[in-house]
């Protein structure tokens, strides 16, 4: 078993390979969407952004804020099931996405 210390480094190579699939992707946005789309009270903001601007402006901002500030990582966390839902309706694969968040999930939830 890994020290919490490698645990956070996995962590942090994991939301860098996220961001170059993003990319890869061409679903990495330029720019930040309004303040009120972060306002939302349902799961992933649904509502106001897409699924990949939510990974994005939430989940690697505050993912990459916890890792450098060396606070306690999430214990549990379920993306990629959410990612499979996404791209479920698209034409393109985001395998490689979702693989990433996969490895995110399985690090935060110690399995």
């Amino acid at each position: 078993m890994g020290s919490s210390g490698d645990v956070t480094k996995q962590v942090a190579d994991c939301l860098l390979c996220i961001e170059m699939e993003l990319r890869k992707l061409d679903m990495w946005a330029a720019e930040r969407p309004p303040e009120e789309a972060f306002n939302s009270t349902e799961p992933f903001c649904i509502d106001t952004l897409a699924f990949t601007q939510w990974i994005q402006f939430v989940f690697l901002e505050r993912m990459k804020l916890i890792v450098e500030n060396g606070h306690p990582l999430p214990s549990v966390s379920g993306i990629a099931p959410m990612a499979e839902e996404y791209f479920r309706g698209l034409t393109v694969s985001g395998q490689g996405l979702i693989r990433e968040l996969e490895a995110v999930d399985q690090l935060l939830s110690g399995s």
